[in-house]
């Protein structure tokens, strides 16, 4: 690559961030061009290009960057000090290059309208709502999990592998695009990632790679998250880049879905995040709610809450504030706090569309 080009493609990454950032300005015009224009075409693309692969493309793929960056490293050795211009033309245009294929692939979708404006209610609520939410909620739990167990103190196991799993959230999304459209989803690339260890311990249970876009669930994660993280994760493959939009469709699809087991993870999930809430505007009115459980779903949660205190450790909330970081600078001002922000998403959709309980 001749001087002056590599010149160029190293600061073309500034043109871009100011485009990326005037364009964000315009959520409708985003929505309209890329996010129901240009990207269904790409992702579609890229599912079908590395779905029929059984194992995760996108894994291997970060695999060998690491590799090849150690290796860069390795090789340039001094170099890299004695000859810091010609470095610092590398680093950027590798940054200009990655910026431009993730903005591409899937990441404008940061800038598009907001799934409540598309669907059109508010995200408020007030405390009353969410009690009355919370407390419906754990009436069908309750229900749910006596007719999955017939004993209240049992808690419910998912008795599905997870291919099995993998094709029920699919028939989820099959029922969830007979009322909303935009949750037609084809040509399926959910994976289980082979680097499941390194999420758990970092506090993931999954993500979407946004250059292949393949979902990688976590595995390792107890079955009872499975339905709920992979409905999530797929979410973000057909364009929701929010955390509490994902989380929405997630749970919205895993309750959709005809199997009780399903339901029930839903709902599991969905009250979880309903006494996180609770228990910041009222600890006693949260515990009350939550010892009206029945045995068995406190056991669940007591599980639950067991598996990620074992792979608790000091890097994690290093990883948390890397991603929180991360969610910020791409039009997601609340970063991680935004997946609690799924609770107004809920409460707004069961107080206007959702009859709850049968």
């Amino acid at each position: 690559m001749k001087k002056n080009l590599k010149t160029f493609a190293a600061f073309s990454i500034l043109p871009q961030i100011l485009l990326v950032k005037w364009w964000g300005n315009y959520p409708d015009l985003v929505e309209k061009y890329y996010s129901e224009g240009l990207y269904p075409v790409l992702s579609k693309f890229l599912r079908t290009l590395f779905g029929w692969i059984p194992f995760s493309v996108g894994d291997i793929f970060y695999t060998i960057l690491v590799l090849s960056l150690l290796r860069y490293l390795w090789v340039r050795g001094k170099l890299l000090f004695l000859k810091p211009r010609e470095t610092l033309q590398h680093v950027g245009i590798t940054l200009s290059i990655a910026y431009f294929i993730f903005h591409l692939f899937w990441g404008m979708n940061y800038y598009r309208l907001p799934i409540n404006e598309k669907l059109g209610f508010k995200t408020e609520y007030t405390k009353e709502e969410l009690v009355n939410f919370t407390l419906n909620t754990v009436k069908e739990l309750n229900y749910l999990q006596v007719i999955l167990t017939q004993d209240s103190t049992v808690p419910v196991r998912i008795p599905y592998n997870i291919n099995e799993i993998y094709k029920k959230t699919f028939d989820g999304y099959r029922n969830a695009a007979t009322i909303f459209e935009n949750l037609k989803y084809t040509k399926p690339s959910l994976k289980a990632s082979i680097y499941s260890t390194p999420l758990t311990y970092m506090g993931y249970g999954g993500y979407l790679n946004p250059f292949t876009n393949e979902a990688q669930v976590n595995t390792i994660v107890p079955k009872l998250r499975l339905p709920s993280i992979s409905a999530h994760e797929i979410g973000h493959q057909i364009g929701y880049s929010s955390e509490s939009a994902t989380n929405f469709i997630g749970l919205l699809v895993t309750y959709g879905s005809n199997d009780n087991y399903f339901k029930y993870a839903s709902l599991f999930h969905v009250l979880g995040y309903c006494l996180s809430d609770l228990k910041k505007i009222d600890d006693e009115l949260h515990s009350i709610i939550y010892n009206k459980l029945n045995s068995g779903v406190k056991i669940n949660y007591q599980e639950i809450a067991v598996f990620w205190k074992q792979y608790q450790n000091p890097m994690e909330p290093v990883f948390k504030w890397i991603f929180d970081a991360f969610l910020k600078s791409n039009n997601q001002n609340q970063g991680i706090e935004s997946y609690n922000a799924v609770v107004g998403l809920l409460v707004n959709f069961y107080k206007d569309y959702w009859i709850h309980v049968k």
